[in-house]
């Protein structure tokens, strides 16, 4: 963080169907002393919010324009129609966008999947959201196709749903402004990515103390050789190994 003061809290930016409660229990665990605070946002503003400084940082549905925007991609969702309980389709486990070719399939306003040929038969109006969308489909009009974290938030008893095998898929990423990489949004980013409480990456941490190196004594008496041990010099170069004193040459006894 650049100036003195600490931040007074933590903005985190969200889309309909992502869950962030288990990052806040692990951000108030890490950091008590910084309040972390959502912000609800829909998936067409959530980019915006993020560059005007509406929120630090935000959970958004890719893909997105990523001018100005930092962004790491996080997980794919499977794709499911929701439909009525009683409807046919809930005989089978899944079922590919041909089968529903002759069924009514909502297209909402706020849809996040990317289609180039919508499946089924396209409503006379299109919903302006999501949730228009399901009261709709449980009003029996028709059906919607939809990333699974949507189908479980509007979540009905009269509705369940049936994965969709060969429609789009909506991928869920972590985005920020990338002029605004602070402290706390790399404290973010680790808490998501599961880094423990002990790293430091995106941080610039001061340099652990390296440890002295141990010097050999060389004060005091002079060392001797571990017993049995040569001393790497040979005893026949006269240097190294024991010297007898020379004192000239035997006489010989007569």
């Amino acid at each position: 963080m650049t100036g003195s003061e600490a931040p007074s809290s933590f903005r985190l930016a969200y889309v309909p169907g992502v869950t962030p409660a288990k990052w806040v229990r692990i951000w108030q665990e890490r950091l008590p002393d910084i309040p972390l605070n959502l912000v609800a946002v829909t998936a067409a503003e959530a980019p915006e919010v993020l560059r005007r400084g509406g929120a630090d940082a935000g959970f958004v549905r890719l893909p997105i324009d990523r001018t100005d925007l930092s962004v790491i991609p996080l997980y794919t969702e499977t794709t499911v129609v929701v439909i009525p309980k009683d409807h046919i389709v809930t005989a089978v486990d899944e079922v590919s966008a041909e089968d529903l070719a002759d069924e009514i399939v909502f297209h909402p306003l706020d849809d996040t999947l990317e289609w180039e040929h919508p499946p089924g038969r396209p409503a006379i109006e299109r919903p302006a959201t999501t949730a228009d969308a399901i009261e709709l489909v449980a009003a029996g009009v028709g059906l919607l196709v939809v990333p699974q974290s949507l189908a479980r938030l509007h979540h009905r008893r009269d509705l369940t749903y049936r994965t969709v095998t060969d429609a789009p898929q909506s991928r869920v990423a972590l985005s920020w402004p990338e002029e605004e990489t602070t402290d706390l949004v790399e404290d973010f980013i680790g808490i998501v990515r599961g880094r423990t409480v002990n790293s430091s990456r995106g941080r610039s941490p001061a340099p652990a103390a390296q440890p002295k190196s141990k010097r050999p004594d060389t004060g005091g008496a002079r060392r001797k050789p571990a017993g049995g041990k040569s001393t790497g010099k040979s005893s026949r170069s006269g240097s190294g190994g024991l010297k007898r004193s020379k004192r000239g040459k035997p006489r010989r006894r007569s």
